[in-house]
């Protein structure tokens, strides 16, 4: 069994730490930010000051946490990651952040002797609850082999996609085409509803057809029901579709659906649901038409 150091126990990390603990492993948290969740220390969970001391202890470091600039405080601190890793240890990045700054990240951290991965997941808090998520994975492959037993306590579908920020990279390609997803399912029940159908039948049919899909199962029964609680939050989808934005730039690419759905959820935004789920994507849509599929 693994020592793992897990820095970030959101809503996705904190299930993911779970299972890692379920599967036997001892795990190190950072207090540097917030104290560790207490159903999480005991036997096999440990609280540590900062993120230096949980990388001295550890093989395996996680980090977990909302964005670019955290990942960066997390690593490159005066007391970070990067103090207390060296040579036969693997920094695991699990956030979704810019593959550029990914790239250098790893750098910086191989270049103390560890290896790095950028793992980032998708599957939202349903997949980290389950262990169901998929995880795409950058960096060399005798580290990807070292970790996929940690991998595979949290997920399923476990792909090594290629070099450092490569794993980065698909997560970006996922958030283009889920939040493409959601829109179009939201503008179908959008028009369903308005045009007088049921949009409970309208979703019930189309799910045994060609456009059946997970968004439409499981984020479609939350347009309807209108149970927004976030599993995965508008603001953290704005941010992937931003690094989207961003990289299609330095790229010359022109991704039109993209900008689109990033401005409907900016609308989303300016209604103040920045913390709501991303399938209240549809409340963006709503507020345009004037018109509401839940008679709300």
């Amino acid at each position: 069994m693994a020592k793992i150091g897990f820095i970030g126990t959101g809503i996705m990390g904190k299930p993911m730490a779970q299972n890692l603990q379920k599967a036997g492993h001892t795990l190190f948290f950072s207090e540097h930010f917030d104290k560790a969740p207490a159903d999480l220390v005991g036997d096999n969970g440990i609280a540590l000051a900062n993120p230096k001391e949980v990388a001295q202890e550890a093989e395996f470091i996680i980090v977990m946490v909302p964005d670019t600039p955290q990942v960066e405080d997390v690593l490159f601190r005066t007391d970070g990651v990067a103090a207390g890793v060296g040579a036969g240890k693997v920094v695991i990045d699990m956030s979704s952040i810019s593959p550029t700054a990914t790239k250098a990240f790893a750098e910086k951290i191989k270049a103390t002797g560890a290896a790095y991965l950028d793992a980032p997941v998708s599957g939202g808090e349903v997949g980290a609850k389950a262990a169901t998520l998929s995880i795409m994975v950058g960096g060399c492959p005798n580290a990807f082999e070292r970790a996929l037993p940690l991998f595979q306590a949290m997920g399923k579908n476990i792909t090594r996609v290629g070099g450092n920020g490569d794993g980065q990279t698909a997560k970006v390609a996922n958030q283009i085409i889920v939040a493409l997803n959601i829109q179009a399912v939201a503008e179908a029940l959008l028009f369903a509803a308005k045009n007088g159908a049921d949009p409970a039948k309208v979703r019930e049919a189309l799910m045994g057809g060609f456009a059946g899909s997970k968004i439409l199962e499981v984020h479609g029964e939350r347009m309807i029901k209108g149970t927004f609680d976030p599993g995965f939050r508008i603001s953290l989808h704005q941010k992937d579709l931003n690094l989207a934005l961003s990289g299609a730039r330095e790229l010359g690419l022109n991704l039109p659906n993209t900008a689109n759905a990033q401005q409907v959820f900016s609308t989303c935004a300016a209604l103040g649901g920045s913390g709501w789920d991303h399938s209240a994507l549809i409340k963006g849509l709503e507020h345009m038409a004037n018109f509401n599929i839940r008679g709300e």
